[in-house]
């Protein structure tokens, strides 16, 4: 058999074949001769150049790309690319080419990089887990609530740049809008009509639910401490003008399900436990400069 595989080589070379196609042919004689005597040496399956190659050398890379093992076929074909780029690394190394000290820094930051990355990768993992997250949610629940309303309003604007007859002319306006709530006008019409908010006006002012602490601190304090739900407020100023308010339902408490903090619970965990592991780790090796 072994005559058999170097004369398919010769043949190659006789009809002039490409020395890449003759390389790769020799390559594949190369692997098979390494396996016919596997058998007797169980630890080295290939020999390129003057580097063995170990069997759990290659298992190992096959772990790594995840090759399923049971497939003999797409195994042999991976040995094959495995041992032809160890084959050509060497050949590039001879030509001395690169620079292998550059080459060495890159690989060694490479490594340190890879070994903090899966280690912590490992550890957090196993560090955060599930119940881990559940506990933290049941102990800080106040995190993760919030008070919302439902609100309404109409809006007279102003700005900066107004004059103070400008401004007075806002001031004028919103209150005679709101001497016609007084008189019995309809909230969601005057809205309609009169509010400068163009995207609540075509909805009867509604805004929709809002979160305390999330809009302008006069809106917000008028919104969740001074009225009732139901009411409507005299006109006041905010950043964005004059409003009045009508508070449709709330403010209620509400607390954000599990499910939507999950992501933000494990993130902080991971950066808190990382932060405590990295010092850890860093105290148990000394470092000294000079």
């Amino acid at each position: 058999m072994i005559n058999r595989l170097n004369s398919s080589v010769k043949a190659a070379l006789k009809e002039r074949e490409s020395p890449m196609k003759v390389f790769t042919k020799a390559l594949v004689v190369t692997t098979v001769l390494s396996t016919l005597f596997a058998c007797s040496d169980k630890e080295s399956i290939a020999k390129v150049g003057s580097e063995s190659v170990s069997k759990n050398e290659f298992e190992t890379y096959m772990d790594f790309k995840r090759i399923d093992k049971s497939n003999e076929k797409l195994r042999d074909s991976y040995l094959n690319d495995y041992l032809e780029r160890k084959a050509l690394t060497q050949a590039i190394q001879k030509t001395e080419q690169l620079d292998q000290a550059k080459i060495n820094a890159e690989l060694e930051e490479f490594k340190k990089q890879m070994i903090i990355s899966r280690y912590f990768d490992s550890y957090l993992d196993e560090k955060i887990s599930e119940q881990a997250i559940r506990n933290y949610y049941a102990s800080n629940s106040n995190k993760y609530e919030s008070k919302k309303a439902q609100v309404a309003h109409i809006l007279v604007r102003t700005n900066s740049s107004m004059s103070e007859e400008e401004r007075q002319a806002k001031y004028t306006q919103i209150h005679q809008v709101y001497s016609q709530l007084n008189a019995g006008k309809s909230f969601d019409e005057l809205a309609e009509k009169f509010s400068e908010d163009t995207i609540s006006s075509k909805k009867g002012g509604v805004i929709g639910w809002i979160n305390q602490g999330a809009i302008d601190p006069v809106f917000s304090k008028k919104v969740f401490e001074e009225m009732e739900s139901g009411a409507v407020s005299e006109p006041f100023q905010s950043s964005f003008g004059f409003h009045i308010v009508k508070l449709i339902e709330g403010p209620s408490v509400v607390k954000q399900p599990l499910e939507r903090v999950k992501g933000d619970i494990r993130h902080q965990l991971r950066k808190e436990a990382k932060k405590v592991e990295l010092e850890r780790l860093l105290s148990t090796v000394e470092i000294k400069k000079g």
